[in-house]
């Protein structure tokens, strides 16, 4: 359940409060938290802190909980009853993203601040050549050990792939992609495990995944699944940790919607996509995350490659070579340095459709029941 927190009350007032932090999440004294990072309890901690997180902490005189700006790891409370999971806390308030939240020790609300986007991420002019050489810079400091990377064989896994000496580890439904996959991993000289997945998997995962990430539409579920499965087998394998390409679509421009935009469209569908990552994959990702207690670790979600990333423009994520639109431009190109040609330029599926566990997942709805009109 990843954090969790409840009072016991006695004559309207709190006698005692028990709370709890597993796996990924952590405890230190009287606070739960979230995050790789040294999470300090003041009331900036959301424009101090460089990365994502989600902490509760209890002090003398009150209840502290916040998140950072982009809403990366879920927290949910309700009369001093807080967890990573609505469910937990039944008719559950979101803390959002930025938000620090104070409480008495009655449940009450006694001061509130909000942090957005721009006060975290400076606005700043930088050259094509010197942005790609920083996020080059801030992908290979991250240091990772007993690791292993969710691998799909398209262009951002395979960076990661390039970048860090680990482990690759894939699902699929379709044995097409199974055969791109496995070709992939051998252009790049990788060990691969790679887990053909059943109908039957993938209606439990359904199952599963319709439970965890507390969310009934179907795109949604249909991402969750995959992510599920590749989850459940690192934990499986051993593995204590997974390094997914989360991010890259909304930092370089990888959806196909953004071909039809014009520039100044297209510059603010990238921004707001930025700013919704936690509400729309994050938040997800890390509640499996949670279930199968293994952290999630995304490169390219560092907090200095968002910046760097944010600060270039639109016409060099999305940019028109030979004739052609190519999205995420100016990713392949750093790729170029890593990977062979094949692989940089190569145009590939989402996740969720590339492996055909989308039509997998749609029967499963129908099914099953959980949602009209599938």
């Amino acid at each position: 359940m990843a954090i969790y927190a409840f009072p016991d009350f006695e004559s309207g007032k709190v006698k005692r409060i028990y709370a709890s932090a597993r796996y990924p999440s952590k405890q230190s004294g009287n606070v739960f938290f979230d995050s790789d990072l040294k999470i300090r309890i003041y009331d900036d901690v959301p424009k101090e802190t460089k990365g994502f997180f989600a902490c509760l902490a209890f002090k003398a005189s009150h209840v502290f909980a916040a998140r950072d700006v982009l809403g990366g790891k879920p927290l949910y409370y309700r009369n001093l009853c807080f967890s990573s999971f609505k469910s937990y806390v039944g008719d559950a308030i979101e803390v959002l993203p930025g938000e620090v939240l104070k409480f008495d020790y009655e449940g009450n609300l006694i001061e509130r601040k909000k942090f957005e986007f721009e006060d975290v991420f400076k606005v700043e002019n930088i050259q094509f050549d010197d942005a790609l050489e920083k996020i080059e810079r801030s992908l290979l400091k991250i240091k990772i050990r007993s690791s292993c990377i969710a691998f799909s064989g398209g262009l951002d896994s395979s960076l990661l792939a390039a970048l860090y000496d680990l482990p690759l580890i894939a699902v699929t439904a379709k044995k097409d992609d199974e055969e791109k996959i496995k070709e992939a991993a051998r252009m790049l000289g990788k060990d691969l495990e790679i887990w053909r997945v059943s109908k039957d998997d993938v209606f439990w995962a359904t199952e599963k995944a319709l439970r965890v990430v507390e969310m009934s539409d179907f795109l949604q579920i249909s991402i969750a699944v995959p992510v599920f499965l590749t989850m459940y087998k690192a934990k499986l394998l051993g593995y204590s940790s997974i390094l997914f390409g989360s991010g890259a679509d909304e930092l370089f421009g990888g959806y196909k919607k953004y071909e039809s935009l014009k520039d100044d469209e297209l510059e603010k569908a990238l921004i707001n996509d930025v700013k919704r990552i936690g509400e729309k994959n994050l938040v997800r990702d890390s509640k499996i995350s949670y279930e199968n207690e293994i952290k999630l670790i995304t490169p390219y979600l560092d907090w200095d490659v968002i910046e760097v990333a944010v600060n270039m423009p639109a016409n060099v994520k999305v940019r028109k070579v030979d004739g052609k639109v190519v999205r995420k431009f100016a990713l392949r190109k750093l790729a170029e340095n890593y990977l062979p040609k094949e692989l940089v330029w190569r145009e590939k599926k989402a996740i969720q459709y590339s492996t055909g566990i989308a039509k997998l997942v749609r029967e499963c709805f129908s099914q099953i029941g959980k949602v009209a009109g599938f």
